[in-house]
C-alpha cells in the first residue's frame, strides 16, 4: 500500500489519537487546530521520529497537500463543521476530498454532501466507534457520501480500522448521510444495551442481594457465552475496582447514579419517529437517562412512596433467567435499530447493507459482541427479512426464554425495581406477535371525534360512521 498524506483538523482526544493512528501505518499526518498551542503541544508530545507536520493555518494545511487533497475534521458537531468548511474552501480544489469524523447529524451530513458536490468536493460523513482507544489502536468507522472519496481514501481507512476474524471493521455504507446515520443508530443501540445490562446488574445486586465479587463472577460468565461483548467485560471490571480516592468498599457505589447523554440516543429516538419505525427500548433507555437526572426529585418520592426492592424468583437458577431476560431483550433492541437503518435506507435510497453493517461493528467500537457475527448471518441468509428477531436465527432464541424473560420482568415490577428497556423489549415483542392488537378501538375513537375513518375486516375502502 502506497504512503499517503492527510490532513487533520482538530486535535483533541479523539482527533489526536485517530492522527497518531494513522501515522503509525506509515502514512504522513498534516495536523491543524484552532489553538495553535494546542497543536504545538501535539508535536512536542508525538512527533519526534513520526511523521506529523504542524500547520498554523488552514491555507498553510491546504497548501502543504498533494491533490487531490484529503482532510479529516475532528471537530465538534455542528456549526462548528461547517465553520471548518467555509473557512478551508477558499483553499480548496474540484476533486478534493473532506471527511467529518465528528458525531455529526445525518441530516446535516446530507446538507453538506450536496452543497459541497456543487463546488466539485468530495464530501464523507463518517462515523467513528471506539472512544478514544479505538481511535488510536483501531476504530470501526463507517463511511458516507461520496464513492469517488472512499475509493481514494480506503487504503488508508482499511489501515488505521479495526481487525475483526472477517477483515477491517470498515466499509462503504451508502451516499449523503448514511454513514452518520447508522453511527446514530449504533449508539441508540449502545444506549439501550448499556441500559439493559444496568438493569441486570440492578435485578441481581439490589433485589436479589449478590454481592460485587459474585456479580463480577457473573459477568465474566456470561462473557463467555451467547453475551460476550465489550460492555459485559468492561461492567465485570467495574465490579471488581476498589475506590480509588481512599475510601472503603466498590468505586461503583461512590459514582452520583446520574447518566450523561450528549444527543446520538435522542436522535435515534427522534429519527425513528420520522421514519415511522419504533424503537422502544431505545427510547426507554433515552428516557432513562433522562429520569436519572433529577435526583433530589428521585428521593423525596423514595420518601413518600418507599418500596422493597426484594425479587422473588420462581423456580429456575436466579442468575440464568436474568441472562436470557438480557439476552432476548438485547435481540430485540438490535432489531428495532436494523429496522430503523432498514427504512431509512429504503426511503433516503442508501441501499444500506445491514449484514455488512453488522460485521463492521464486530471489532473496535463500543457495542462489538459475539452476537453481531449471528446478525450478520442472518441478513446474509435473509437479507430483506421484515424483523431480525423473526428470522430463523432468532425465533427460537426468543422463544426458548420467552417464560423467564416474563417471569423476570414480572418479579422486578413487583418488587418496584425499575426495567423499562427489559420491559419495552418485552412489550415490543408481544406487540409484535399479538394477532389482533387494539388498535382497532383507537381507530373507532379517531373515527368518532374527528371523523378520521376506518378501514374494515371484511371490505374494501375508508369507512366513517355516525356514532351519536
Amino acid at each position: 500500500m502506497a504512503d499517503r498524506t492527510v490532513g487533520l483538523v482538530g486535535l483533541g482526544v479523539m482527533g489526536a489519537n485517530l492522527a497518531r493512528n494513522i501515522e503509525s501505518r506509515g502514512h504522513e499526518v498534516c495536523v491543524y487546530n484552532r489553538t495553535t498551542e494546542t497543536m504545538r503541544r501535539f508535536l512536542r508530545e508525538h512527533a519526534e521520529g513520526h511523521r506529523f507536520r504542524g500547520m498554523e493555518t488552514l491555507e498553510e494545511l491546504a497548501a502543504a497537500l498533494p491533490s487531490p487533497r484529503a482532510i479529516i475534521l475532528m471537530v465538534n458537531a455542528g456549526p462548528p463543521v461547517d465553520a471548518v468548511i467555509d473557512a478551508l474552501l477558499p483553499f480548496l480544489s474540484p476533486g478534493d476530498i473532506l471527511v467529518d469524523g465528528g458525531n455529526s447529524n445525518y441530516q446535516d451530513t446530507e446538507a453538506r454532501c450536496a452543497r459541497l458536490s456543487g463546488k466539485g468536493i468530495e464530501y464523507l460523513g463518517m462515523g467513528v466507534s471506539g472512544g478514544e482507544e479505538g481511535a488510536l489502536r483501531g476504530p470501526s468507522l463507517m463511511p458516507g457520501g461520496s464513492r469517488q472519496a472512499y475509493d481514494h481514501l480506503e487504503p488508508v481507512l482499511r489501515s488505521i480500522a479495526a481487525e475483526a476474524d472477517t477483515g477491517p471493521c470498515v466499509a462503504y455504507v451508502g451516499p449523503g448521510g448514511a454513514g452518520h446515520f447508522i453511527k446514530m443508530v449504533h449508539n441508540g443501540i449502545e444506549y439501550a444495551d448499556m441500559q439493559l445490562i444496568a438493569e441486570a446488574y440492578d435485578m441481581l445486586r439490589r433485589g436479589y442481594g449478590l454481592e460485587p465479587q459474585r456479580l463480577a463472577e457473573v459477568f465474566s460468565e456470561w462473557n463467555s457465552g451467547e453475551l460476550e461483548s465489550y460492555l459485559i467485560e468492561i461492567t465485570a471490571d467495574i465490579l471488581r475496582t476498589e475506590d480509588d480516592q481512599g475510601r472503603e468498599g466498590l468505586l461503583l457505589d461512590y459514582i452520583l447514579d446520574e447518566a450523561g447523554q450528549k444527543g446520538t440516543g435522542r436522535w435515534t429516538t427522534k429519527a425513528s419517529m420520522d421514519f415511522a419505525v419504533p424503537t422502544p427500548t431505545i427510547t426507554a433507555a433515552v428516557d432513562a437517562r433522562a429520569l436519572s437526572s433529577p435526583k433530589e426529585l428521585r428521593t423525596h418520592a423514595f420518601n413518600l412512596l418507599p418500596y422493597r426492592d426484594e425479587i422473588e424468583f420462581g423456580s429456575h437458577e436466579t442468575t440464568s433467567q436474568v441472562r436470557e431476560a438480557l439476552y432476548a431483550s438485547k435481540i430485540c433492541s438490535y432489531a428495532q435499530g436494523f429496522a430503523l437503518i432498514a427504512k431509512a435506507s429504503e426511503e433516503m435510497n442508501w441501499g444500506i447493507d445491514l449484514a455488512e453493517t453488522a460485521r463492521i461493528w464486530k471489532s473496535g467500537c463500543i457495542i462489538r459482541a459475539r452476537f453481531l457475527d449471528d446478525v450478520s448471518a442472518a441478513y446474509r441468509i435473509e437479507p430483506k427479512t421484515p424483523n431480525l428477531a423473526l428470522t430463523d436465527r432468532f425465533v427460537g432464541e426468543i422463544a426458548s426464554r420467552i417464560d423467564s424473560w416474563t417471569e423476570v420482568v414480572v418479579a422486578a415490577m413487583r418488587a418496584g425495581i425499575p426495567v423499562p428497556a427489559m420491559a419495552a423489549s418485552l412489550t415490543y415483542l408481544n406487540s409484535l406477535r399479538t394477532r389482533r392488537l387494539p388498535a382497532n378501538l383507537i381507530q373507532a375513537q379517531r373515527d368518532y371525534f374527528g371523523a378520521h375513518t376506518y378501514k374494515r375486516i371484511d371490505r374494501e375502502g375508508d369507512f366513517h360512521t355516525q356514532w351519536y
